[in-house]
């Protein structure tokens, strides 16, 4: 159901009372990024997530982290809450059927690791309880968005608000109204606010879902992560704590919707056939889960009193991992752009702030975006000119080191420019 939108301008006032300078819809990670990053700002938050924190937490995703979002979180001072539960990547390795693979080792960056993999429940509580302490942040949770009146000093949000029902003196759903400088939307790819502000997309949806599950191996996964490309898509292995591993098996709809509907045994068998036996015996932990492949790039990031950050403005195919980083790259980005703006006195809703933000995200995510078609593309694919140009690819990769280096740094997020939280010691 749409939101119920008003959009007028209003005649500029001498003094206007707003309840938040900066409203954020969406608790995932990236928005949650964000209100943590606006900390001792002096500027006045609200964070609206549909659900209750612990269901927002419990979610299934596994995620790999690049180098730069780790210095993110090292920047809010949430790192080691973080570290202690997820797993570094001490090697990764490339490789094409039929081809010498490439592998890639901190040493070639002149670091100790290379990136990370990590729950969505070994992230998502750290930042939620370190904005629990943040008095500048006040959680509207859980509560549903039901209007937005963009007008030209400020946006007027409608929000229905739950009582907790496990209170015994649980207060009854409400609505409030609220004024707020700037609107965020964090709300994911199928964001209705970005809908309903009539900003457009464009991208595709590729031929291909993913398989997502955890698996056991007999043997030590050492800290490896893979990624193995096949004809039918790429087959990544994301090593976890506790000698765990996330599969992410991409294949055409049909392959992925009949290997969802295989059981655990008919399932291993055929897993192991793309697994191999170099880590032994497999169990399966946990359900599979499928979705959809999806490239989406918004037409702009902002207009006046609003901003699109994470899925809400992008997405990417799932090879490379790249996805998540993105997000947590746009919060870093905008809190800079916004705490700027407000020591300088700068209206923060206003667009030429918002355009700074824009500027600076949206060409990156491009690159990326463009950097992740062109992968999956170029190894899904079994046209005689396309396997000769990936094949000297990878020949470059092993061999030419100014290569394999540009490479790594894009992948492991040092490419491009760097927020400042992320330059901290």
């Amino acid at each position: 159901m749409p939101l119920k939108q008003l959009i007028r301008v209003s005649e500029p006032a001498p003094e206007l009372n707003f309840d938040y300078d900066i409203t954020i819809v969406g608790a995932g990670i990236a928005g949650t990024t964000l209100a943590a990053g606006l900390k001792n700002s002096g500027l006045k938050v609200a964070l609206i997530e549909a659900q209750p924190q612990a269901v927002a937490a419990s979610r299934q995703q596994v995620y790999a982290i690049t180098l730069l979002s780790g210095k993110i979180f090292q920047g809010l001072g949430i790192w080691d809450k973080i570290r202690a539960n997820i797993t570094a990547f001490s090697q990764i390795n490339l490789s094409d059927t039929g081809t010498e693979g490439v592998v890639f080792n901190p040493s070639d960056l002149g670091r100790d690791e290379l990136g990370y993999a990590g729950e969505h429940c070994a992230i998502l509580p750290v930042l939620q309880e370190f904005l629990n302490d943040c008095p500048n942040v006040t959680w509207l949770c859980p509560a549903e968005l039901v209007s937005v009146d963009y007008q030209s000093d400020f946006v007027e949000i409608e929000v229905k608000v739950a009582g907790d029902k496990d209170e015994q003196d649980a207060q009854p759903t409400s609505n409030q109204r609220i004024r707020t400088r700037l609107l965020v939307a964090a709300d994911g790819m199928k964001s209705r606010i970005r809908n309903d502000a009539g900003i457009p997309t464009h991208g595709w949806k590729y031929w291909q879902s993913c398989i997502t599950t955890r698996v056991k191996p007999e043997k030590p996964h050492n800290n490896i992560a893979y990624e193995r490309f096949w004809p039918s898509g790429p087959f990544a292995i994301l090593p976890l704590p506790g000698n765990r591993c996330n599969i992410v098996w991409t294949a055409p709809h049909e392959e992925a919707k009949a290997l969802l509907e295989l059981d655990d045994e008919q399932f291993l068998v055929e897993l192991r056939r793309k697994y191999g036996d170099h880590m032994g015996r497999l169990e399966l932990e946990g359900k599979r889960f499928m979705f959809q492949v999806q490239l989406m790039q918004s037409n702009r990031y902002v207009q006046p009193r609003l901003a699109l950050i994470g899925d809400a403005a992008h997405c990417c195919h799932p090879v490379g991992g790249q996805g998540l980083n993105l997000g947590i790259r746009d919060a870093a980005a905008i809190a800079q752009v916004l705490q700027d703006a407000h020591k300088n006195g700068e209206d923060i809703g206003s667009l030429p702030v918002l355009q700074r933000y824009e500027g600076w995200r949206k060409t990156e995510n491009l690159a990326i975006l463009g950097f992740t078609d062109i992968l999956d593309r170029l190894f899904s694919n079994n046209w005689l000119p396309v396997v000769i140009v990936r094949w000297l690819g990878l020949w470059g990769l092993r061999k030419v080191q100014p290569v394999k280096v540009f490479a790594l740094r894009l992948m492991t997020g040092l490419l491009g420019r760097t927020p400042q939280i992320a330059q901290r010691l």
